[in-house]
């Protein structure tokens, strides 16, 4: 009880702080205000991924990233140093995630430590727009923390969320220099796919085994992005749950499966190509098309949807279409990528194959 006054008295007492420097200086609502380094709003309405409208006070100075999406959309945005609390799942990537790794740990990405969010005191709390549930919101408005839903990982909304969250913290070129080597590749993709390209079958797997991604899901965006056809499209959820039998009369083209594997800076290539193969082992699978093909490939969740979900679509354009895309190098955009954006050297591999070899 004492600690928890202790963040009231604090957040009280930075409002009426707050309050006294916009009456010194005359204004009384939420208008423009001089700083010393240009002219900033003290509030500003943004819509979220909810399609909520909300008003976010500025500035936004300290800030609780609640998944590894937002904290990545951070550190391309050069702004790193904003950050005071991280999801607890982040140990699992430290190699990748370097410093950001001993911020303080604040609970799951689904279910936060809402004391531990507190006691840092930020301004921001940024969270996916369906997890943690609505009572993040109302649980964090007792102490007077803001709560903004950007998910990060939808690639048609991915570009506008950069951009506003670059606005909010005065990292618009930031965010614009992302926002154009992104469209820039996804444009090159879109433009090699002529309407009347052919559009292989493509069965798309999520983390776990027989949950396909149906509409709705990132990985369906990726395929349809990619020139495939998924053969899912016809639920209605966007994790159905199918059976071996479903998969193998739907005369699959090509097979994608989605892998976790921790650190994937740190990923050998035959950590993925045991999981090809272990699906490619399923019985009677040997009948399908991209079995017997050998078109089944593993693709690491770094580049499964997320900021980096273009990497993961060109490499699915090149399965697809292999004549379209000569110049088109995943590995390289990825090199680029971690070099420029999140200013890491990574030594691992992200998708499996027949004939890869770990990214130097």
């Amino acid at each position: 009880m004492r600690q928890l006054l202790s963040i009231i008295n604090a957040r009280w007492n930075r409002i009426i702080l707050v309050l006294s420097w916009i009456t010194a200086a005359g204004l009384t609502t939420a208008l423009v205000v001089s700083t010393m380094t240009g002219a900033a709003a003290s509030s500003v309405t943004v819509t979220d991924s909810l399609g909520q409208t909300i008003s976010l006070d500025l500035p936004i100075q300290r800030i609780v990233a609640l998944n590894s999406d937002t904290l990545e959309v951070l550190r391309t945005l050069d702004a790193e140093e904003l950050v005071v609390g991280v999801f607890s799942e982040i140990g699992r990537d430290s190699g990748f995630w370097g410093s950001l790794a001993a911020k303080t740990p604040v609970g799951s990405w689904r279910d936060p430590d809402i004391e531990a969010i507190a006691a840092l005191n930020p301004d921001l709390v940024i969270a996916y727009s369906r997890n943690p549930g609505s009572s993040l919101e109302e649980r964090m408005r007792i102490f007077g923390i803001q709560v903004l839903r950007f998910d990060f990982y939808k690639i048609e909304t991915l570009e506008r969320e950069v951009e506003v969250l670059g606005e909010l913290l005065g990292r618009e070129k930031e965010a614009r220099r992302f926002c154009e080597w992104h469209h820039r590749y996804l444009e090159v993709i879109q433009k090699g796919i002529t309407p009347d390209a052919s559009r292989p079958t493509v069965y798309i797997e999520s983390y776990s085994d027989y949950h396909a991604a149906g509409p709705g899901s990132g990985g369906n965006q990726m395929c349809v992005m990619a020139g495939g056809k998924n053969a899912a499209e016809g639920f209605d959820i966007p994790y159905p749950r199918v059976t071996p039998e479903w998969v193998m009369v739907q005369n699959i083209d090509v097979i994608i499966k989605a892998a976790s594997c921790g650190d994937g800076c740190n990923v050998a290539v035959a950590t993925l190509n045991r999981r090809r193969e272990a699906v490619m082992d399923r019985p009677g699978w040997n009948r399908i098309p991209a079995v017997r093909a050998g078109d089944v490939y593993v693709m690491e969740s770094s580049i499964w949807t997320g900021p980096r979900a273009v990497i993961g679509i060109a490499c699915m354009a090149k399965w697809f279409h292999p004549g379209l895309f000569p110049n088109l190098d995943p590995r390289a955009m990825h090199r680029e990528y971690l070099a420029s954006f999140q200013g890491v050297s990574c030594q691992g591999t992200f998708v499996s194959d027949k004939e890869a070899k770990d990214i130097k």
